[in-house]
Protein backbone atom coordinates (compact mmCIF):
# COMPACT_ATOMS: atom_id res chain seq x y z
CA UNK A 1 0.00 0.00 0.00
CA UNK A 2 3.16 1.87 -0.84
CA UNK A 3 2.25 5.74 -2.44
CA UNK A 4 4.26 8.86 -3.38
CA UNK A 5 3.50 10.43 0.25
CA UNK A 6 6.27 10.34 2.95
CA UNK A 7 5.80 7.57 5.16
CA UNK A 8 5.53 4.96 2.00
CA UNK A 9 6.83 2.85 4.30
CA UNK A 10 4.82 1.81 6.39
CA UNK A 11 2.91 -0.70 6.26
CA UNK A 12 4.91 -1.79 2.43
CA UNK A 13 6.46 -4.86 1.55
CA UNK A 14 9.85 -4.79 0.71
CA UNK A 15 11.55 -7.51 -1.44
CA UNK A 16 15.06 -8.62 -0.83
CA UNK A 17 17.21 -8.55 -4.16
CA UNK A 18 20.75 -10.73 -3.41
CA UNK A 19 22.20 -9.14 -6.85
CA UNK A 20 24.64 -12.12 -7.34
CA UNK A 21 22.04 -14.81 -7.90
CA UNK A 22 19.41 -13.20 -9.03
CA UNK A 23 19.84 -12.92 -12.91
CA UNK A 24 23.06 -13.24 -14.76
CA UNK A 25 23.51 -11.66 -18.56
CA UNK A 26 26.96 -11.91 -19.00
CA UNK A 27 27.45 -15.78 -18.41
CA UNK A 28 30.02 -15.10 -15.83
CA UNK A 29 28.13 -17.39 -13.25
CA UNK A 30 26.94 -14.18 -11.28
CA UNK A 31 23.93 -12.02 -11.17
CA UNK A 32 24.34 -8.48 -12.54
CA UNK A 33 22.52 -4.96 -12.87
CA UNK A 34 20.99 -5.37 -16.15
CA UNK A 35 19.83 -8.83 -14.99
CA UNK A 36 17.62 -7.19 -11.93
CA UNK A 37 16.51 -4.31 -14.50
CA UNK A 38 15.17 -7.51 -16.75
CA UNK A 39 13.11 -9.85 -14.01
CA UNK A 40 11.41 -6.22 -11.88
CA UNK A 41 8.17 -7.18 -13.52
CA UNK A 42 8.09 -10.81 -11.67
CA UNK A 43 8.81 -8.82 -8.80
CA UNK A 44 6.31 -6.06 -9.44
CA UNK A 45 3.67 -8.86 -9.95
CA UNK A 46 4.17 -10.08 -6.83
CA UNK A 47 2.00 -6.96 -5.48
CA UNK A 48 5.30 -5.75 -3.50
CA UNK A 49 6.09 -1.82 -3.01
CA UNK A 50 9.98 -1.71 -2.76
CA UNK A 51 12.59 -3.47 -3.99
CA UNK A 52 15.98 -3.80 -1.30
CA UNK A 53 19.31 -4.54 -2.94
CA UNK A 54 22.13 -6.10 -0.93
CA UNK A 55 25.60 -4.48 -1.64
CA UNK A 56 26.74 -3.73 -5.21
CA UNK A 57 29.61 -1.12 -4.42
CA UNK A 58 32.51 -1.83 -5.71
CA UNK A 59 33.95 -4.68 -3.07
CA UNK A 60 36.71 -7.56 -3.15
CA UNK A 61 34.39 -9.63 -2.18
CA UNK A 62 35.47 -11.17 0.69
CA UNK A 63 32.34 -11.12 2.37
CA UNK A 64 30.15 -11.26 -0.61
CA UNK A 65 30.17 -7.13 -0.85
CA UNK A 66 29.78 -6.53 2.71
CA UNK A 67 33.43 -5.23 2.65
CA UNK A 68 32.96 -1.83 0.47
CA UNK A 69 36.36 -0.19 -0.94
CA UNK A 70 34.54 2.50 -2.83
CA UNK A 71 30.90 3.73 -1.43
CA UNK A 72 29.99 5.41 -4.73
CA UNK A 73 31.20 3.24 -7.20
CA UNK A 74 29.40 0.14 -8.66
CA UNK A 75 31.40 -3.42 -8.68
CA UNK A 76 31.94 -4.09 -12.34
CA UNK A 77 30.88 -7.77 -12.22
CA UNK A 78 27.37 -6.10 -11.24
CA UNK A 79 27.99 -3.58 -13.96
CA UNK A 80 28.24 0.30 -14.37
CA UNK A 81 26.60 2.97 -12.88
CA UNK A 82 24.67 4.15 -15.72
CA UNK A 83 22.98 -0.03 -15.56
CA UNK A 84 22.07 1.10 -11.81
CA UNK A 85 20.62 4.07 -12.63
CA UNK A 86 18.76 2.19 -15.27
CA UNK A 87 17.56 -0.18 -12.42
CA UNK A 88 16.10 2.27 -10.26
CA UNK A 89 14.23 3.77 -13.81
CA UNK A 90 12.96 0.34 -14.11
CA UNK A 91 11.58 -0.13 -10.60
CA UNK A 92 9.95 3.61 -10.73
CA UNK A 93 8.06 2.83 -14.08
CA UNK A 94 6.80 -0.22 -12.68
CA UNK A 95 5.97 1.66 -8.98
CA UNK A 96 8.51 -0.08 -6.88
CA UNK A 97 10.51 2.20 -4.48
CA UNK A 98 14.57 1.42 -4.50
CA UNK A 99 16.41 0.66 -1.31
CA UNK A 100 20.02 0.07 -0.99
CA UNK A 101 21.99 -1.96 1.37
CA UNK A 102 24.33 0.55 3.19
CA UNK A 103 27.52 -1.01 4.98
CA UNK A 104 28.65 2.02 7.28
CA UNK A 105 30.01 0.29 10.45
CA UNK A 106 32.95 -1.32 8.55
CA UNK A 107 35.10 -0.85 4.75
CA UNK A 108 37.06 -3.43 2.97
CA UNK A 109 40.91 -3.21 4.14
CA UNK A 110 41.80 -2.17 0.52
CA UNK A 111 39.68 0.72 0.81
CA UNK A 112 41.56 3.83 0.13
CA UNK A 113 40.48 5.39 3.68
CA UNK A 114 41.95 2.77 5.56
CA UNK A 115 45.33 1.75 2.97
CA UNK A 116 46.21 5.58 4.41
CA UNK A 117 44.83 4.81 8.05
CA UNK A 118 47.75 2.10 8.77
CA UNK A 119 50.57 3.54 6.68
CA UNK A 120 51.52 6.03 9.72
CA UNK A 121 49.87 6.69 13.20
CA UNK A 122 50.44 10.29 12.03
CA UNK A 123 48.50 10.72 8.34
CA UNK A 124 45.31 12.71 8.08
CA UNK A 125 43.20 9.67 8.55
CA UNK A 126 45.15 7.92 10.99
CA UNK A 127 42.00 7.82 13.60
CA UNK A 128 39.76 6.74 11.01
CA UNK A 129 39.63 3.40 12.35
CA UNK A 130 39.84 1.70 15.64
CA UNK A 131 43.35 1.54 16.57
CA UNK A 132 44.66 0.41 20.02
CA UNK A 133 48.34 -0.77 21.63
CA UNK A 134 48.80 -4.05 22.49
CA UNK A 135 48.69 -5.04 26.36
CA UNK A 136 52.53 -5.36 27.62
CA UNK A 137 52.60 -8.91 26.85
CA UNK A 138 51.71 -7.99 23.37
CA UNK A 139 47.87 -9.71 23.68
CA UNK A 140 44.76 -7.85 21.99
CA UNK A 141 43.88 -4.79 23.56
CA UNK A 142 40.55 -6.68 25.13
CA UNK A 143 38.49 -9.58 24.96
CA UNK A 144 36.05 -8.82 22.25
CA UNK A 145 35.40 -11.15 19.76
CA UNK A 146 34.47 -11.01 16.11
CA UNK A 147 31.16 -12.13 14.92
CA UNK A 148 32.86 -14.62 12.31
CA UNK A 149 35.25 -16.36 14.49
CA UNK A 150 38.45 -15.77 16.67
CA UNK A 151 39.54 -12.08 18.12
CA UNK A 152 38.02 -9.02 16.91
CA UNK A 153 41.84 -7.47 17.06
CA UNK A 154 43.92 -7.80 14.19
CA UNK A 155 47.62 -7.10 14.53
CA UNK A 156 49.08 -4.46 11.68
CA UNK A 157 52.87 -4.35 11.67
CA UNK A 158 53.40 -1.35 10.02
CA UNK A 159 51.43 0.83 12.89
CA UNK A 160 52.21 -1.74 15.35
CA UNK A 161 49.09 -1.72 16.56
CA UNK A 162 45.55 -4.01 16.81
CA UNK A 163 42.61 -2.71 14.30
CA UNK A 164 39.23 -3.82 15.38
CA UNK A 165 36.87 -5.65 12.67
CA UNK A 166 33.55 -7.50 14.73
CA UNK A 167 33.55 -9.62 11.39
CA UNK A 168 36.69 -10.75 8.89
CA UNK A 169 39.90 -9.07 9.95
CA UNK A 170 39.33 -7.73 5.64
CA UNK A 171 36.47 -5.76 7.09
CA UNK A 172 38.10 -3.68 9.87
CA UNK A 173 35.50 -1.05 11.88
CA UNK A 174 35.05 2.77 11.30
CA UNK A 175 35.92 4.98 14.45
CA UNK A 176 32.56 6.80 14.34
CA UNK A 177 33.72 8.75 17.41
CA UNK A 178 35.40 10.77 14.63
CA UNK A 179 33.49 13.72 13.36
CA UNK A 180 35.04 13.39 10.42
CA UNK A 181 34.49 9.83 9.40
CA UNK A 182 30.45 10.62 10.06
CA UNK A 183 31.07 13.10 7.51
CA UNK A 184 32.16 11.42 5.45
CA UNK A 185 29.93 8.21 5.21
CA UNK A 186 27.14 10.66 5.18
CA UNK A 187 28.59 12.48 1.94
CA UNK A 188 28.26 8.88 0.23
CA UNK A 189 24.66 8.50 1.45
CA UNK A 190 23.83 11.72 -0.14
CA UNK A 191 25.68 10.09 -3.54
CA UNK A 192 22.69 7.27 -3.50
CA UNK A 193 20.33 10.30 -2.62
CA UNK A 194 21.00 12.51 -5.56
CA UNK A 195 21.26 9.14 -7.50
CA UNK A 196 17.46 8.61 -7.22
CA UNK A 197 17.00 5.58 -4.88
CA UNK A 198 14.35 6.40 -2.00
CA UNK A 199 15.88 4.78 1.39
CA UNK A 200 18.37 2.44 2.74
CA UNK A 201 18.83 -0.63 4.84
CA UNK A 202 21.56 -0.01 7.28
CA UNK A 203 23.57 -3.32 7.84
CA UNK A 204 24.48 -4.40 11.42
CA UNK A 205 23.25 -0.71 12.52
CA UNK A 206 24.04 -1.17 16.48
CA UNK A 207 27.47 -2.04 15.74
CA UNK A 208 28.39 1.62 14.48
CA UNK A 209 30.11 2.78 17.89
CA UNK A 210 32.22 1.16 20.16
CA UNK A 211 33.28 1.94 23.47
CA UNK A 212 36.10 4.47 23.94
CA UNK A 213 37.68 3.11 26.93
CA UNK A 214 37.56 -0.97 25.23
CA UNK A 215 36.54 -2.08 28.56
CA UNK A 216 35.65 -6.00 28.24
CA UNK A 217 32.78 -7.71 27.74
CA UNK A 218 31.37 -9.48 31.06
CA UNK A 219 30.74 -13.52 30.15
CA UNK A 220 26.86 -14.47 29.89
CA UNK A 221 25.35 -16.02 33.06
CA UNK A 222 25.07 -19.40 30.93
CA UNK A 223 28.69 -19.49 29.80
CA UNK A 224 29.48 -18.95 33.64
CA UNK A 225 27.35 -21.66 34.64
CA UNK A 226 28.50 -23.72 32.14
CA UNK A 227 25.34 -23.85 30.58
CA UNK A 228 26.22 -22.00 27.02
CA UNK A 229 26.14 -24.49 24.10
CA UNK A 230 26.34 -22.09 21.53
CA UNK A 231 28.24 -23.00 18.33
CA UNK A 232 29.98 -19.48 18.19
CA UNK A 233 32.39 -18.29 20.83
CA UNK A 234 30.86 -15.04 19.72
CA UNK A 235 27.67 -15.65 22.32
CA UNK A 236 29.01 -17.09 25.08
CA UNK A 237 29.96 -12.98 25.50
CA UNK A 238 27.44 -10.23 27.15
CA UNK A 239 28.10 -7.44 24.45
CA UNK A 240 28.08 -4.60 26.67
CA UNK A 241 31.02 -2.50 25.49
CA UNK A 242 32.31 -3.36 21.25
CA UNK A 243 28.50 -2.61 20.10
CA UNK A 244 25.29 -0.89 20.75
CA UNK A 245 26.62 2.46 22.36
CA UNK A 246 24.36 5.02 23.35
CA UNK A 247 26.76 7.84 21.40
CA UNK A 248 24.64 6.05 17.98
CA UNK A 249 21.75 7.70 18.15
CA UNK A 250 23.55 11.09 17.96
CA UNK A 251 24.72 9.76 14.70
CA UNK A 252 21.22 8.59 13.83
CA UNK A 253 19.56 12.00 14.31
CA UNK A 254 22.40 13.13 11.57
CA UNK A 255 21.32 10.60 9.19
CA UNK A 256 17.88 10.98 9.84
CA UNK A 257 18.30 14.94 9.04
CA UNK A 258 19.94 13.72 5.72
CA UNK A 259 17.34 11.72 4.74
CA UNK A 260 14.76 14.49 5.83
CA UNK A 261 16.11 17.47 3.03
CA UNK A 262 15.17 14.46 0.44
CA UNK A 263 11.13 14.36 -0.29
CA UNK A 264 10.06 11.04 0.37
CA UNK A 265 13.43 8.57 1.54
CA UNK A 266 13.15 6.13 4.52
CA UNK A 267 15.26 3.57 6.24
CA UNK A 268 15.42 0.71 8.01
CA UNK A 269 17.69 -0.65 10.23
CA UNK A 270 19.33 -4.40 10.82
CA UNK A 271 19.26 -4.46 14.64
CA UNK A 272 21.47 -7.77 16.07
CA UNK A 273 21.97 -7.60 19.72
CA UNK A 274 21.05 -10.80 21.58
CA UNK A 275 18.99 -10.58 24.14
CA UNK A 276 18.32 -6.44 24.10
CA UNK A 277 16.96 -6.38 20.70
CA UNK A 278 13.78 -4.58 21.37
CA UNK A 279 15.33 -2.15 23.71
CA UNK A 280 17.32 -1.21 21.32
CA UNK A 281 15.02 -0.95 18.28
CA UNK A 282 12.84 1.18 20.53
CA UNK A 283 15.91 3.71 21.10
CA UNK A 284 16.30 3.53 17.57
CA UNK A 285 13.15 4.52 16.39
CA UNK A 286 12.00 6.70 18.80
CA UNK A 287 10.95 10.21 18.32
CA UNK A 288 10.64 10.63 14.76
CA UNK A 289 14.22 11.93 14.59
CA UNK A 290 16.59 8.62 14.54
CA UNK A 291 15.26 5.20 12.17
CA UNK A 292 12.00 5.15 10.16
CA UNK A 293 11.57 1.21 11.11
CA UNK A 294 14.02 -1.54 12.42
CA UNK A 295 13.90 -5.55 11.71
CA UNK A 296 15.56 -7.96 14.52
CA UNK A 297 16.13 -11.73 14.51
CA UNK A 298 12.96 -12.66 16.82
CA UNK A 299 11.43 -14.62 13.53
CA UNK A 300 14.28 -15.26 11.77
CA UNK A 301 15.36 -18.74 14.01
CA UNK A 302 13.71 -22.18 14.54
CA UNK A 303 11.13 -21.64 17.01
CA UNK A 304 7.62 -21.51 15.28
CA UNK A 305 4.84 -21.88 17.15
CA UNK A 306 1.56 -19.52 18.60
CA UNK A 307 3.20 -18.29 21.62
CA UNK A 308 6.66 -17.64 20.22
CA UNK A 309 5.33 -15.20 17.18
CA UNK A 310 2.80 -13.64 20.14
CA UNK A 311 5.52 -13.04 22.19
CA UNK A 312 7.64 -11.56 20.00
CA UNK A 313 5.16 -8.79 18.59
CA UNK A 314 3.70 -8.27 22.04
CA UNK A 315 7.27 -7.85 23.21
CA UNK A 316 7.77 -4.99 20.35
CA UNK A 317 4.46 -3.74 21.15
CA UNK A 318 5.43 -3.23 25.07
CA UNK A 319 8.73 -1.97 24.50
CA UNK A 320 8.16 0.18 21.24
CA UNK A 321 5.64 3.31 21.78
CA UNK A 322 6.01 5.71 18.52
CA UNK A 323 8.57 3.41 16.46
CA UNK A 324 7.75 0.97 14.06
CA UNK A 325 9.16 -2.78 12.85
CA UNK A 326 10.10 -4.83 10.16
CA UNK A 327 9.19 -8.51 10.08
CA UNK A 328 10.97 -11.10 8.09
CA UNK A 329 10.96 -15.06 8.09
CA UNK A 330 13.86 -15.33 5.55
CA UNK A 331 17.00 -13.21 4.78
CA UNK A 332 20.19 -13.46 3.32
CA UNK A 333 21.77 -14.83 6.17
CA UNK A 334 19.64 -17.47 7.96
CA UNK A 335 18.32 -20.67 6.70
CA UNK A 336 15.26 -20.36 4.28
CA UNK A 337 12.13 -20.42 7.17
CA UNK A 338 10.21 -23.45 5.16
CA UNK A 339 13.31 -25.67 5.42
CA UNK A 340 13.03 -24.00 9.58
CA UNK A 341 9.47 -24.43 10.40
CA UNK A 342 8.56 -27.72 8.39
CA UNK A 343 8.69 -30.19 10.72
CA UNK A 344 9.78 -34.37 10.13
CA UNK A 345 7.19 -35.64 7.41
CA UNK A 346 5.74 -31.84 6.97
CA UNK A 347 4.40 -30.50 4.00
CA UNK A 348 6.66 -27.60 2.69
CA UNK A 349 4.24 -25.97 0.11
CA UNK A 350 1.87 -25.95 3.04
CA UNK A 351 4.46 -24.26 5.44
CA UNK A 352 4.90 -21.77 2.49
CA UNK A 353 1.68 -20.64 2.06
CA UNK A 354 1.01 -20.57 6.12
CA UNK A 355 3.55 -18.43 6.28
CA UNK A 356 2.88 -15.87 3.64
CA UNK A 357 -0.67 -15.90 5.20
CA UNK A 358 0.70 -15.07 8.80
CA UNK A 359 3.46 -12.05 7.84
CA UNK A 360 0.68 -10.70 5.91
CA UNK A 361 -1.68 -10.16 8.93
CA UNK A 362 1.27 -9.22 11.71
CA UNK A 363 1.46 -5.38 12.07
CA UNK A 364 4.26 -3.71 10.59
CA UNK A 365 5.84 -4.02 7.13
CA UNK A 366 6.97 -6.90 5.78
CA UNK A 367 10.04 -8.22 4.03
CA UNK A 368 10.42 -10.79 1.51
CA UNK A 369 13.61 -12.84 0.43
CA UNK A 370 13.97 -13.64 -3.54
CA UNK A 371 12.95 -17.51 -3.76
CA UNK A 372 10.35 -17.84 -0.48
CA UNK A 373 7.85 -17.07 -3.06
CA UNK A 374 8.70 -20.24 -4.46
CA UNK A 375 8.79 -22.12 -1.14
CA UNK A 376 12.58 -22.52 -2.16
CA UNK A 377 13.72 -24.85 0.54
CA UNK A 378 17.80 -24.42 1.89
CA UNK A 379 19.60 -25.89 -0.58
CA UNK A 380 21.92 -28.42 0.35
CA UNK A 381 25.54 -27.77 -0.33
CA UNK A 382 28.94 -29.64 -0.54
CA UNK A 383 32.07 -28.01 1.29
CA UNK A 384 34.00 -27.75 -1.40
CA UNK A 385 30.89 -25.28 -2.84
CA UNK A 386 31.02 -22.99 -0.09
CA UNK A 387 31.72 -19.45 -0.74
CA UNK A 388 30.95 -18.03 2.33
CA UNK A 389 33.87 -17.32 4.74
CA UNK A 390 31.66 -17.28 7.54
CA UNK A 391 30.26 -21.34 6.67
CA UNK A 392 34.02 -22.25 5.69
CA UNK A 393 35.07 -21.28 9.00
CA UNK A 394 32.43 -23.03 11.50
CA UNK A 395 31.90 -26.11 9.09
CA UNK A 396 30.22 -28.69 10.08
CA UNK A 397 28.53 -27.25 13.25
CA UNK A 398 27.59 -24.25 11.06
CA UNK A 399 27.25 -24.50 7.24
CA UNK A 400 27.29 -20.81 6.43
CA UNK A 401 24.88 -18.75 4.73
CA UNK A 402 25.09 -20.03 1.24
CA UNK A 403 22.53 -22.75 1.76
CA UNK A 404 19.89 -19.59 1.28
CA UNK A 405 21.68 -17.73 -1.41
CA UNK A 406 21.78 -20.25 -4.44
CA UNK A 407 20.67 -18.56 -7.44
CA UNK A 408 17.16 -17.83 -8.04
CA UNK A 409 14.92 -20.50 -10.72
CA UNK A 410 13.36 -19.15 -13.26
CA UNK A 411 12.58 -21.78 -15.99
CA UNK A 412 12.37 -25.31 -15.12
CA UNK A 413 13.99 -26.89 -18.20
CA UNK A 414 16.37 -24.46 -19.38
CA UNK A 415 20.15 -24.35 -18.48
CA UNK A 416 21.06 -23.82 -14.81
CA UNK A 417 16.85 -22.68 -14.21
CA UNK A 418 17.46 -19.88 -16.28
CA UNK A 419 19.94 -17.34 -13.98
CA UNK A 420 23.08 -17.90 -16.01
CA UNK A 421 24.64 -19.54 -19.83
CA UNK A 422 27.86 -20.21 -17.50
CA UNK A 423 28.45 -22.00 -14.20
CA UNK A 424 26.64 -20.40 -11.54
CA UNK A 425 28.54 -19.08 -8.60
CA UNK A 426 27.13 -21.38 -6.39
CA UNK A 427 25.53 -24.45 -7.47
CA UNK A 428 21.46 -24.37 -8.88
CA UNK A 429 19.92 -27.29 -6.68
CA UNK A 430 17.67 -29.93 -8.72
CA UNK A 431 15.34 -29.70 -6.06
CA UNK A 432 14.90 -25.96 -6.68
CA UNK A 433 14.02 -27.11 -10.31
CA UNK A 434 10.50 -28.05 -9.93
CA UNK A 435 9.35 -25.10 -8.25
CA UNK A 436 10.71 -22.48 -11.18
CA UNK A 437 9.17 -19.09 -12.03
CA UNK A 438 8.01 -20.64 -15.04
CA UNK A 439 6.52 -23.72 -13.69
CA UNK A 440 4.16 -21.79 -10.95
CA UNK A 441 3.09 -18.88 -13.09
CA UNK A 442 0.60 -21.93 -14.33
CA UNK A 443 -0.86 -23.36 -11.29
CA UNK A 444 -3.70 -21.82 -9.69
CA UNK A 445 -2.25 -23.15 -6.12
CA UNK A 446 0.97 -22.46 -6.32
CA UNK A 447 3.20 -21.02 -3.46
CA UNK A 448 3.65 -18.19 -5.88
CA UNK A 449 -0.16 -17.70 -6.85
CA UNK A 450 -0.50 -17.89 -2.72
CA UNK A 451 1.91 -14.72 -2.15
CA UNK A 452 0.31 -12.98 -4.85
CA UNK A 453 -3.23 -13.47 -4.00
CA UNK A 454 -2.45 -12.82 -0.06
CA UNK A 455 -0.19 -9.65 -0.92
CA UNK A 456 -3.12 -8.13 -2.75
CA UNK A 457 -5.32 -9.04 0.30
CA UNK A 458 -3.43 -7.04 2.32
CA UNK A 459 -3.17 -4.10 0.25
CA UNK A 460 -7.04 -3.83 0.28
CA UNK A 461 -7.73 -3.82 4.14
CA UNK A 462 -6.30 -0.68 5.62
CA UNK A 463 -6.38 -2.72 9.07
CA UNK A 464 -3.46 -5.09 7.74
CA UNK A 465 -1.07 -2.57 6.52
CA UNK A 466 -1.41 0.14 9.32
CA UNK A 467 -4.18 -0.97 11.84
CA UNK A 468 -3.71 -2.05 15.45
CA UNK A 469 -3.29 -5.36 16.69
CA UNK A 470 -4.78 -6.87 20.07
CA UNK A 471 -4.10 -10.65 20.68
CA UNK A 472 -7.13 -12.81 21.93
CA UNK A 473 -6.51 -16.24 24.49
CA UNK A 474 -6.77 -19.52 22.39
CA UNK A 475 -5.79 -23.09 23.44
CA UNK A 476 -3.15 -25.14 22.34
CA UNK A 477 -0.55 -23.61 19.34
CA UNK A 478 -4.01 -21.53 17.60
CA UNK A 479 -2.24 -17.94 17.47
CA UNK A 480 -5.93 -15.37 17.59
CA UNK A 481 -5.81 -11.51 17.04
CA UNK A 482 -7.47 -8.60 15.80
CA UNK A 483 -6.96 -6.39 13.34
CA UNK A 484 -8.70 -2.95 13.62
CA UNK A 485 -8.16 0.18 11.36
CA UNK A 486 -9.33 2.41 8.84
CA UNK A 487 -13.05 1.88 10.05
CA UNK A 488 -12.70 -2.09 9.64
CA UNK A 489 -11.91 -5.26 12.20
CA UNK A 490 -10.29 -8.20 11.24
CA UNK A 491 -10.14 -11.74 13.05
CA UNK A 492 -7.14 -13.71 12.15
CA UNK A 493 -6.70 -16.82 13.39
CA UNK A 494 -3.81 -19.25 12.48
CA UNK A 495 -3.14 -23.00 13.98
CA UNK A 496 0.51 -23.85 14.01
CA UNK A 497 -0.33 -27.55 15.11
CA UNK A 498 0.29 -30.58 12.86
CA UNK A 499 -3.22 -31.66 13.90
CA UNK A 500 -6.90 -30.05 13.75
CA UNK A 501 -7.62 -27.69 16.28
CA UNK A 502 -11.45 -26.10 17.63
CA UNK A 503 -10.92 -22.07 18.77
CA UNK A 504 -14.72 -20.87 19.95
CA UNK A 505 -14.74 -17.48 19.38
CA UNK A 506 -14.37 -14.74 22.21
CA UNK A 507 -17.85 -13.61 23.57
CA UNK A 508 -17.68 -10.19 22.61
CA UNK A 509 -16.15 -11.12 18.58
CA UNK A 510 -18.66 -12.20 15.65
CA UNK A 511 -17.80 -12.50 12.02
CA UNK A 512 -19.99 -10.73 9.69
CA UNK A 513 -18.21 -11.83 6.92
CA UNK A 514 -15.42 -14.51 5.23
CA UNK A 515 -12.47 -13.72 4.00
CA UNK A 516 -11.63 -16.14 1.09
CA UNK A 517 -7.82 -16.63 1.88
CA UNK A 518 -7.68 -19.58 -0.90
CA UNK A 519 -9.41 -22.17 0.62
CA UNK A 520 -7.51 -23.36 3.95
CA UNK A 521 -10.15 -25.15 4.58
CA UNK A 522 -11.12 -23.32 8.00
CA UNK A 523 -15.00 -23.34 8.44
CA UNK A 524 -17.03 -20.80 11.60
CA UNK A 525 -19.81 -23.04 12.42
CA UNK A 526 -22.23 -21.79 15.58
CA UNK A 527 -18.89 -20.07 16.71
CA UNK A 528 -16.47 -22.69 16.53
CA UNK A 529 -13.63 -22.14 14.05
CA UNK A 530 -12.15 -25.49 13.38
CA UNK A 531 -9.18 -25.28 11.86
CA UNK A 532 -6.92 -27.72 9.60
CA UNK A 533 -3.37 -28.42 10.48
CA UNK A 534 -1.58 -25.13 9.23
CA UNK A 535 -4.85 -23.89 8.95
CA UNK A 536 -5.87 -19.80 8.35
CA UNK A 537 -9.16 -18.15 8.99
CA UNK A 538 -9.58 -14.65 8.34
CA UNK A 539 -13.16 -12.84 9.04
CA UNK A 540 -14.59 -9.06 9.28
CA UNK A 541 -15.30 -9.04 13.21
CA UNK A 542 -18.48 -7.09 14.30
Amino acid sequence: MADDNAEWWRGCVIYQIYPRSFQDTTGDGGGDLRGIASRLAHVASLGVDAIWLSPIFKSPMADMGYDVSDYTAVDPMFGTSEEFDAVVAEAHRLGLKVIIDQVLSHSSDRHEWFVESRSSRDNPKADWYVWADPRPDGTAPNNWLSVFGGPAWEWDATRRQYYMHNFLASQPDLNFHNPEVQDALLETVRFWLERGVDGFRLDTVNYYVHDRWLRSNPPLASSVAGTNTETNPYLYQEHLFDKTQPENLAFLRRFRALLDGYEGRAAVGEVGDEDRSLQTLAAYTADGDKLDMCYTFDLLGPQFSAAHVRGCVEAFERAVSDGWVCWAFSNHDVVRHVTRWTRPHGDPERVAKFSIALLSCLRGSICLYQGEELGLEEAKLAFEDLRDPYGIRFWPGFKGRDGCRTPMVWEKGAENAGFSTGRPWLPVPDSHRARAVDVQNGEEKSVLASYRAMLALRKQHVALVQGSIRFLDAEGDVLAFIREGGGEKLLCVFNFADAPANWPLAPDVDVAETIDLGGTGAALQSKILSLPPLGCFLGRAG
